[in-house]
């Protein structure tokens, strides 16, 4: 078995890249007829950055602390802003915190672990906790919603996740999300 290594803003790209696909940036909430249930929709952009002196995503932990590379095993934290635009300087709607970890020896895959803390708009002060799988080669990625916080108290749902930008240099990347609650 080979072992999969890559550099840390390779890998932290990769994660990101994994989130949302690209939906109308509304936060329209809709009535589904046959079911009765309402669906919100959420469209943020995540700002992940891995280069410069203040860092929103770091390694800490891994087989070999001193690597320049990713490989299996290996922990990024990141506390990563959440705006309602692709530009970093568009208003500020939360934070996403959390960890990923390379967890396969066989290709690109992370364990994700993510709360979104939502500090502008309706849901301000609320958080969604989001975990899951990161097949991070995969276009749109798609994780399930397992609980939230304040309003989103119980909420259920799913995020999806889509590259919107990365800079291969440094691996500094935009993501952007769009988030479905029921």
């Amino acid at each position: 078995m080979a072992t999969f290594v890559l550099n840390q803003p390779l890998i932290s790209l990769l994660f990101m890249t994994t989130l949302f696909s690209r939906y109308p940036a509304s936060l329209a909430s809709t009535l589904t007829e046959q079911d009765n249930t309402t669906t919100t929709h959420l469209h943020f952009y995540l700002h992940d950055t891995l280069s410069g002196s203040n860092p929103s995503a770091v390694r800490v932990a891994g087989l070999n602390p001193n690597a320049t590379s990713l490989s299996f095993g290996d922990i990024v934290i990141f506390d990563d802003p959440l705006t309602k635009e692709p530009d970093l300087n568009s208003t500020l709607v939360g934070r996403a915190q959390g960890y990923y970890t390379h967890v396969s020896k066989e290709d690109l895959t992370l364990m994700m672990v993510v709360n979104l803390v939502f500090l502008e708009g309706r849901f301000t002060g609320s958080t969604l906790s989001v975990i899951g799988r990161n097949s991070v080669l995969n276009k749109v990625r798609e994780f399930p919603i397992v609980g939230g916080t304040g309003a989103l108290r119980g909420a259920t749902g799913w995020v999806l996740d889509q590259t919107y930008s990365v800079d291969p240099r440094t691996g500094d990347g935009i993501f952007e999300f769009d988030v479905f609650l029921v």
